[in-house]
């Protein structure tokens, strides 16, 4: 489950961080990006996508642009998906300078973009590789392996994910598209989701409702914590391209602020189900071996055992964190701008705030779950020795 849970983690921040490289690339190199992004918005509706297979390389060479040496390919390419599935054409790649010219291969299945030009002519773009069978197979790995090495609570697991994905994409993000308050939405989708997910993945115990206890009260501080310091530091939420976009596409104004909280307390949400989880289990384990320790004591060896929880928790949220932005780590030592007025920046700021405001709220629900797991064990004793 933890496994699971931080390599979850893990690729949302890579995905994420990845878009802030790109603006922090654009934001240096042109000041801003607002131009270049209601220029393909208004480019959106005129741009079909396809999908093609190269079935030929015609030409690959080393050429100059303006100083710089690039390759250059000239590809014959079959269309396998769109409107015009069937047709060959021939797609050029590096001929403008680029920072980075990918190579393709022969056999190489890729996205296309086509548009129509000013003067009629007919331009074909690659935009990417398609990548859904590498994604497929490796899914295909993560399933077998929860059932196999998981077994029963594994297949439940994913059972628990499988609810969590379904309440985010058919309530809470349509909802929030429609223009709803997207902190209420997540709230209440956390409200759902948590009891659900956690009675489906450790069964329906006194523990678990525990377990669900703390992370109900560590989330509602987590919200809190994340709507006074987003309010300190005057984040907008409107750092990132994707924010951009969805103020332009759609019609629908969304309170990007709003987004950003809502990205915190979910986030977190994800992490929070481990920590909570542990903890209680740590207690009952304690209780069970030894169930004349005062409550004291069962709180302050349980503890204890937390602690150590949260040192390898913290340490290895920091190293997540530190590994997927290296590509950003690496612009701030080559960046001439102080170090203070880079941490400024708004998308700096950000990711800062949800780092540290998630890490507390995680820190914080060990010792509020531990109380509350002590308080009911020894509750559930002093009930049986009077026979309630």
């Amino acid at each position: 489950m933890r496994f699971k849970k931080l390599c979850g983690l893990f690729l949302f921040v890579f995905f994420l961080t990845q878009n802030h490289i790109m603006f922090f690339q654009k934001s240096f190199a042109q000041g801003n990006v607002d131009n270049e992004t209601f220029e393909v918005v208004q480019q959106e509706d005129e741009t079909e996508y396809l999908q093609g297979k190269i079935v030929q390389i015609l030409e690959e060479k080393d050429i100059n642009l303006d100083g710089q040496i690039q390759k250059y390919q000239k590809l014959k390419v079959l269309i396998t998906k769109g409107f015009l599935v069937g047709k060959e054409i021939i797609i050029e790649n590096g001929e403008y300078l680029s920072a980075q010219v990918v190579t393709y291969h022969k056999n190489d299945n890729i996205l296309i973009t086509y548009v129509k030009n000013i003067d009629g002519s007919d331009v074909y773009t690659i935009t990417d590789f398609i990548r859904t069978d590498g994604v497929l197979i490796l899914f295909i790995i993560f399933i077998a392996a929860c059932i196999i090495v998981g077994s029963k609570k594994g297949l439940f697991s994913l059972l628990s994910l499988a609810i969590s994905f379904f309440i985010l994409f058919i309530f809470v993000l349509p909802e929030i598209q429609a223009g709803k308050d997207p902190v209420l939405m997540s709230i209440l989708a956390s409200i759902v989701i948590v009891p659900v997910t956690f009675y489906i993945s450790h069964g329906f115990e006194r523990k678990t409702t525990v377990a669900i206890l703390g992370t109900v009260i560590a989330m509602i501080i987590t919200g809190i914590l994340s709507s006074i310091f987003v309010n300190i530091t005057h984040l907008t939420g409107t750092s990132t391209d994707e924010a951009m976009f969805l103020q332009v596409l759609g019609g629908t104004q969304y309170n990007l602020q709003g987004l950003l909280l809502a990205g915190i307390i979910i986030g977190t949400l994800g992490v929070m189900d481990d920590i909570t989880i542990s903890q209680t289990a740590i207690v009952y384990q304690l209780y069970d071996l030894k169930n004349d320790l005062h409550f004291s004591e069962l709180f302050k060896r349980a503890i204890n055992i937390g602690k150590d929880h949260i040192a390898s928790m913290i340490n290895t949220l920091v190293l997540v964190y530190t590994g997927a932005a290296m590509p950003l780590l690496l612009l701030f030592m080559n960046n001439p701008r102080p170090f203070d007025e880079i941490l400024n920046f708004e998308m700096i700021t950000t990711e800062i705030v949800r780092t540290l405001v998630g890490s507390i709220g995680l820190i914080l629900a060990v010792p509020i779950t531990t109380y509350i797991a002590c308080y009911y064990v020894k509750k559930g004793k002093t009930k049986n020795s009077v026979g309630l």
